[in-house]
């Protein structure tokens, strides 16, 4: 048991022999819990030293090695749900070497990524996911008839969303061979019943039980009445002492729950169930943050893990004086939901499993009987939300922009189409570091603006989104109010609550020549480049509805027009100030800057807009190339003749 994490490599001599899984198979079955223990051990030293997830890897560590231990991979085919849990499958298919990179630019990705690795068979970083790309690789090689195994793995939260039991549906019609381990932390779906439950568990996994049920199954079937009431019985001994029942009549053959961090039994079970044919279902009970004592106890707090920095010597200097730190948009939000709560009794919260990240603890503890966490389940949070709408509740949605995209049908059908009030919190906007292309808020500004209906605003600041918060609640119907992950300029936030008037814009900087259209955060980086070319600045503010009367009144008065939104270029904030201009026939030039048509990496975030140019030297050069092409374009025109010559 680790209780803190190591600051220097520990002595793993077994996994150091180890740099594929077929070097794992070499080993025997008693040399595996000492490969366990050791790469539990080389796992927390090496999140400390790049930072990252590892709650979710310590809790799978003995799954993992079993896995690779009996499954021909990467012929043999696992599929890990989300992506935080598999950090040890990282460490044991030849990446050991590299782990200290984990989620740094140009280093490892922090979730399964095809191109990375030939073991990582699909690419994720959204949950509930993995029970449908495992059904159809089990589909595909059942229909080339290859002898290939496929493995899901899901957790306990994964399984909420909606569409892991669409595909255990799915599965069991097609009667796939394929196995889904439920990983079960204890912290969503059961818990478990204790040693009768591990018994039968032993027993329903045993060669003979397996072999004694095929062998009922062919004598009895034959008398249909008999065979029915020998399966029920079956069915009824499994629910007394597991909560195995559901998956037993969605079609699976469910075994569990056993203990994860137990290897024999685990491996037996999954020896025996490796070669079954047919839908399986072995549910296990692990404990996240396992054999670290701060994660095991506080597993929500040590879901992921900052870089471990070395501490400074000691020294006799007086100390430092540090500003209070400056506050994350989160808690701006989290603060406005608290304050409009109080004022009215209408308002409820609701979040999709990220109360923690989306600033809500205070609310939640505040307000218990007004929040609503629906767990993994966006489709489902905005229809719920659609239904408080329609008897007069005031519904504020909070939810990452990534995952806004899982439920853009409700967004459009249930809420949209009915004009339905409801506020939405949308975090995570924009570039979002470390964890990558999956999370990135990338999108939003471009798939909300052409819903109608929709009013969507973008805060350059702080107490931008406080207001534009009370601006779009107090809006009777469906708004949205979009804002980075961490913490904005510092500006100061007012306690008063103002709306702000709908669809305009505010001039920040009179200038000439020039004019920069800011949507959102960037709005510092567009003052540094518009100050030495005596350029004019505005905040839109709203991206719906646009303020098309101060876009037209720039255009006439202006040369060029910037528009600057960390979203993507095509179809964003400047792509509807474009249509506004084609649509009164002006033909002032435009640089529409933004994100590009590409998935960025994973890196810091301040050279992530440094790489697509949305920093200050970025849209500076941007800025700086548009004019030379522009007089360049002047130079070389050549005057029409005049008529009749």
């Amino acid at each position: 048991m680790y209780n803190e994490i190591p600051l220097t490599r520990p002595d793993t001599p077994l996994l150091d022999t180890i740099d594929e899984p077929a070097e794992l198979r070499a080993l025997s079955e008693e040399q595996l819990p000492q490969l366990c223990e050791e790469l539990r051990g080389f796992l927390l030293y090496t999140v400390g030293q790049s930072g990252g997830h590892f709650g979710a890897g310590l809790g799978v560590v003995e799954l993992t090695v079993a896995l690779h231990y009996l499954y021909n991979t990467p012929d043999d085919r696992i599929v890990w749900d989300v992506g935080h849990q598999t950090y040890p499958h990282k460490i044991l298919t030849g990446r050991k070497d590299r782990m200290h990179s984990m989620r740094m630019g140009g280093g490892l990705a922090g979730f399964p990524k095809r191109e990375e690795s030939e073991y990582d068979t699909f690419g994720v970083g959204h949950s509930s996911t993995s029970i449908s790309a495992a059904l159809g690789m089990a589909i595909a090689a059942r229909e080339q008839n290859l002898p290939r195994k496929t493995v899901a793995v899901i957790g306990d939260g994964a399984m909420t969303g909606g569409m892991a039991f669409e595909a255990l549906n799915h599965a069991a019609h097609t009667r796939a061979n394929m196995l889904v381990i439920l990983n079960d932390n204890q912290m969503s779906i059961s818990h478990n019943r204790g040693g009768l439950g591990t018994y039968f568990a032993k027993i329903w996994a045993s060669k003979f039980y397996i072999a004694m049920r095929k062998g009922s199954k062919k004598v009895l079937s034959k008398v249909p009445s008999i065979w029915d009431f020998a399966k029920r019985i079956e069915e009824y001994m499994k629910g007394m002492v597991s909560p195995g029942i559901m998956f037993e009549e969605l079609g699976f053959n469910y075994i569990g729950p056993l203990d994860g961090h137990d290897l024999e039994p685990l491996l037996h079970a999954l020896e025996n169930l490796r070669d079954l044919e047919g839908p399986q279902l072995l549910h296990i009970m692990t404990r996240k943050g396992k054999g670290f004592g701060p994660a095991e106890a506080d597993p929500v707090g040590y879901h992921a893990l900052n870089k471990i920095e070395a501490k400074p010597p000691v020294t006799e200097a007086a100390p430092v004086v540090k500003a209070p730190p400056k506050p994350k948009y989160q808690a701006v939000f989290g603060d406005w939901l608290c304050d409009m709560a109080e004022l009215d009794e209408r308002l409820v919260g609701i979040t999709p499993a990220m109360s923690e990240g989306s600033g809500m603890i205070r609310f939640e503890q505040t307000y218990p009987e007004r929040f609503h966490d629906v767990a993994i389940a966006e489709q489902h949070a905005l229809t719920f939300a659609a239904g408080l709408a329609c008897e007069g509740m005031k519904p504020v949605v909070a939810i990452y922009s990534t995952f806004l995209q899982r439920a853009y049908d409700q967004l459009i059908h249930d809420i949209a189409i009915q004009n339905l009030d409801v506020t939405f919190g949308i975090d995570r906007a924009g570039l979002v570091g470390e964890d990558g292309p999956t999370h990135a808020g990338s999108f939003d500004l471009t798939y909300l603006r052409c819903v109608p209906n929709m009013v969507v605003m973008a805060p350059s600041d702080e107490n931008e989104t406080r207001q534009m918060l009370y601006t779009g609640y107090m809006h009777p119907g469906p708004a949205a109010v979009r804002y980075p992950r961490g913490t904005g300029p510092g500006a100061m936030i007012k306690t008063d609550m103002t709306a702000l008037p709908l669809g305009k814009g505010q001039l920040m900087r009179e200038g000439s020549g020039i004019a920069f259209l800011n949507f959102g955060v960037l709005l510092p980086q567009v003052d540094a480049v518009a100050e030495p070319l005596d350029a004019t600045v505005v905040d839109m503010r709203f991206v719906k509805p646009l303020d098309i009367d101060l876009v037209l009144k720039l255009a006439e008065s202006h040369e060029l027009l910037v528009t600057v939104e960390e979203n993507a270029v095509a179809g964003g904030a400047g792509a509807a100030v474009n249509e506004v201009l084609a649509e009164a026939g002006l033909q002032v030039p435009v640089l529409n800057l933004g994100l590009p048509d590409a998935f960025i990496e994973h890196g810091k975030r301040e050279v992530m807009l440094q790489q697509v140019g949305l920093d200050q030297d970025g849209i500076s050069a941007a800025v700086v190339a548009k004019l030379a092409q522009l007089r360049a374009s002047a130079e070389n025109e050549t005057p029409l003749p005049a008529a009749g010559l």
